[in-house]
Formats: C-alpha cells, structure tokens, sequence
C-alpha cells in the first residue's frame, strides 16, 4: 500500500471578527502535499496565502475542516502533543528580521531550537549549530554577529538553517526570496532545491511570482479570496490558465524582448 500525502488538507475554513461582524478569510481550502515534493502557492495580495500557512501552523484559529499532516490531524492536537509535531512542521518567513529577537547572535538564533527539543548536551549542540550553518553555505566566523549585521541573504539562510534545526518533513516559506536581490534570490533557491534533494524535505513555498514558481516548483496552487482555484503542473497553468486569478498572475509576468 502506497503511503498517503504528507500534508492533506480538506475544507478548511476560518473567520475572524472585526467592527462587530464576522469576515471569512478561508473558505473550503483543499489541497495535499507529497513528501519531498515542492507545491507553489501563489495569489495576488489579500488572497489568503499567508493565512493559510499561519493555519496550516495552527497560529490562527479553524472554524471547520482538517489538516492531516503524517495522517494526523492537526485541528485535533493540543499542548504538547501539537508541539511535538510541530517541531517537524516549521516555517520560514520574508523577513526574518521580524522573526529573530535582534539581541540574540546567530549562534543563539539557530541553537534555541536544539536546546528546547533537547538536541543533546551543550558541545553537541555547540557541534550541531556548526553543522547547520556549513549546511546553509555560512562561515562560522558568523555565529557572533547579530542579525542587523547581517545581509538579506545571510539573514534568509540562517532562518533556513534555524528551521532545518528540528529535522522537519515540511517547510512553509512564506515569500521568501520577494526582498532579495535578483543573484540573491538565486542563491537561495538553489540552496532550497539542495536541501529537498538532501533530506527529503517537502517545501510548501508562497509567492506571487509566477516566472519563479513555474521554474521551482513541482506543482502550483492558485488562491483568490481565500479558496484554491487552480492546481495543477506549473507549465500547464501558465500555458492555459483556466481561473480568473490565473490569468492576472500570467499576464503579470514581465515579457523579454531584444
């Protein structure tokens, strides 16, 4: 018997209340990841995108639905049986500067995680925050900097390092490379392609970008006001998008004339 998705998502719905009324952020999301595979999910500004990683993480509250992630459904989970999973669901951010305490130096950044889930004794974390920035492509002459001292593509890669910290099976990548230089944004790409084709590691990656989904990314879902309205292979969709919110994010793509 083949083994299921890693993530499966079914009817997920959530709501939030403002101004005495309640607003539907997302409505009916389905979608499924495979393991080690990388699934785009773009979608113009105010789309749901985020909301839906942040609900994926359970960092928002579910009015319906299920997301079953390693056959376990996570709208189910609570205190430490929901933090046990979480340590191999992580997430990386635009801008890790907002996600990093900016008096912590990278050593601490990337060695809390080893330290609250218990990654050995100190030397062995010591060895293991090492290990994690050579796997992100960073000397170790940067654990002593603090993140202001940082580049943008240092900073992005130390927020990958701290999340390959617990070992995940998903990562979701919230517009990851959107503030980086053009050469930068290669880079990280690349080290994100490495890094599934090393540990195995599905990457859930959203963006708006359809010129770098299409080239990244095994599959693409499309999202407009907070449903998925378009999945499939990455150049059919550009070829023949069907949805309205395809066909904007195509059309949005710079055309190269010499």
């Amino acid at each position: 018997m083949s083994e299921g998705p890693l993530l499966e998502i079914t009817g997920l719905a959530s709501s939030v209340r403002a101004a005495g009324r309640r607003h539907q952020i997302l409505s009916g999301v389905g979608m499924a990841i495979g393991r080690g595979e990388i699934v785009g999910l773009a979608g113009g500004s105010g789309s749901g995108k985020t909301t839906l990683a942040r609900a994926i993480l359970r960092l928002i509250d579910i009015d319906e639905g299920s997301i079953l992630f390693e056959g376990r459904d996570l709208t189910r989970l609570a205190g430490s049986a929901l933090r046990q999973v979480r340590s191999r669901l992580q997430m990386v951010f635009q801008d890790p500067m907002a996600a990093f305490n900016p008096r912590a130096r990278v050593e601490r950044i990337i060695g809390d995680p080893l330290s609250i889930w218990k990654r050995g004794g100190e030397r062995e974390q010591r060895r293991g925050v090492e290990e994690l920035l050579g796997r992100v492509g960073l000397p170790s002459r940067l654990l002593r900097r603090y993140p202001h001292e940082l580049s943008g593509g240092q900073r992005q890669r130390v927020a990958i390092a701290r999340a390959l910290a617990t070992d995940p099976r998903l990562i979701v990548l919230d517009e990851p490379v959107s503030a980086l230089d053009v050469s930068v944004r290669a880079q990280i790409l690349n080290l994100l392609l490495d890094i599934r084709e090393r540990e195995g590691t599905a990457l859930l990656f959203i963006a708006h970008d359809l010129a770098v989904m299409s080239a990244f990314c095994d599959r693409l879902c499309v999202m407009d006001r907070g449903r998925i309205v378009e999945a499939g292979p990455p150049h059919l969709l550009v070829a023949a998008p069907q949805a309205e919110m395809t066909r904007f994010l195509v059309q949005a793509v710079p055309k190269m004339r010499f």
